[in-house]
């Protein structure tokens, strides 16, 4: 069986590292991975790949920016001419970017069976471009895989039917015992509860951050005595005045707090056009590796970030989160207590509620590919 995995963004790398640690150990199946290149910054980018472990791409796209459509459409015509090469069994995509739609497109007019890792989520803003990615990225897809409970409910309002195991988890011990359709089909796509992949590297990467990563000592911060800042979204970067208002939140929220910021580039373009900049108290730093990255959320005693990823991995470490967007697709952290909207946030965040497991048990990608094994 040959998959091809199509990833671009520094989450897809997250999200690609634990399927290919479970296909290494799977004789027969043969992994070829795509770069469309859309995070083309070596901090956003080729540092994940070291750290990580990650094999060189089989196929770098060099994409790179653009506008949405312009981006979308090369990654569609680079990826197809791949797809034509190698002829793979499946494709596999991950998550809500530009790159996933284009690999998602590419495949399913090719008639090759896509594969979504992360599916169902859903904010419920058509006007970010991450909504559309993964509403029409789901619906050309014939194998869906759920992180959460809630993802399987966002797609029986769908009219997804097609539901394994009733839209419960299915756990590495389910996977040879329950029953599995007989035939994959796109007009009646396979819906899977596999938990969340994202949650296999943390669990993995925190271990790892506990001896690799200094950035504690290195930036000369005490563990639980400063906060984690990020900011990437093009709602929240691409508007000078909604950065302002964003910057004027922060500023009045952790007034007096260390606060340590890791900028993305995208982010870095439009600050200096602010009127009025972050408070002396945050500490701009570039952009760093995932272990440092894990061990500084693991220290903190606060989040703000406008990420879907690290909203999910401040709440696997205990770390309460406050969301700089108007949504969420994670609305399961909202409903435990340990997210809130920055627009819902009153001065304070101490959650009450003990943490359950909302996303699997941390062996999300031996499902994902033992699932496709018993297809093929």
């Amino acid at each position: 069986m040959k998959i091809l995995q199509i990833i671009g963004a520094r989450p897809q790398f997250m999200k690609y590292f634990p399927v290919a640690r479970a296909i290494e150990n799977n004789n027969g199946v043969t992994d070829v991975l795509v770069h469309t290149g859309q995070h083309y910054d070596y901090n956003m980018s080729k540092i994940f790949f070291d750290e990580l472990g990650i094999k060189r791409p089989d196929y770098h796209l060099g994409v790179g920016s653009g506008s949405h459509g312009m981006q979308t459409a090369q990654c569609v015509e680079r990826i197809e001419k791949v797809l034509n090469d190698e002829q793979p069994d499946i494709v596999l995509v991950y998550g809500d970017t530009n790159s996933t739609l284009a690999g998602a497109i590419a495949a399913s007019k090719l008639h090759i069976i896509v594969a979504h890792v992360e599916a169902g989520l859903r904010s419920y803003n058509k006007n970010m471009p991450e909504e559309l990615n993964r509403i029409l990225s789901d619906h050309v897809s014939s194998v869906i895989f759920c992180p959460s409970t809630t993802a399987i409910q966002n797609l029986k309002k769908e009219g997804f039917t097609n539901i394994v195991n009733d839209g419960k988890p299915v756990t590495i011990e389910d996977v040879k015992n329950i029953s599995l359709p007989d035939k994959i089909n796109i007009n009646d796509p396979v819906v899977i509860n596999s938990g969340d992949v994202m949650h296999d590297t943390l669990l993995y990467s925190r271990e790892m951050a506990r001896t690799k990563s200094d950035i504690i000592s290195t930036l000369g911060i005490e563990s639980k005595k400063y906060t984690v800042l990020t900011l990437h979204r093009a709602e929240n970067t691409d508007c000078t005045s909604q950065l302002e208002s964003l910057v004027d939140f922060i500023n009045t929220s952790v007034d007096g707090d260390t606060v340590i910021f890791p900028m993305h580039p995208r982010t870095k373009k439009i600050y200096s056009d602010v009127s009025k900049p972050l408070g002396k108290n945050v500490k701009i730093i570039d952009p760093v590796g995932y272990f440092d990255l894990v061990d500084l959320l693991s220290n903190a005693r606060l989040l703000m970030t406008d990420s879907g990823g690290m909203q999910k991995e401040a709440y696997w470490l205990g770390v309460p989160c406050i969301t700089l967007r108007d949504e969420t697709e994670w609305t399961e952290t909202v409903d435990a207590g340990w997210n809130i909207l920055y627009k819902d946030y009153r001065g304070e965040h101490k959650p009450a509620a003990e943490r359950t497991d909302l996303y699997g048990d941390g062996r999300a990608a031996e499902v994902i590919v033992e699932c496709l094994v018993r297809y093929f």
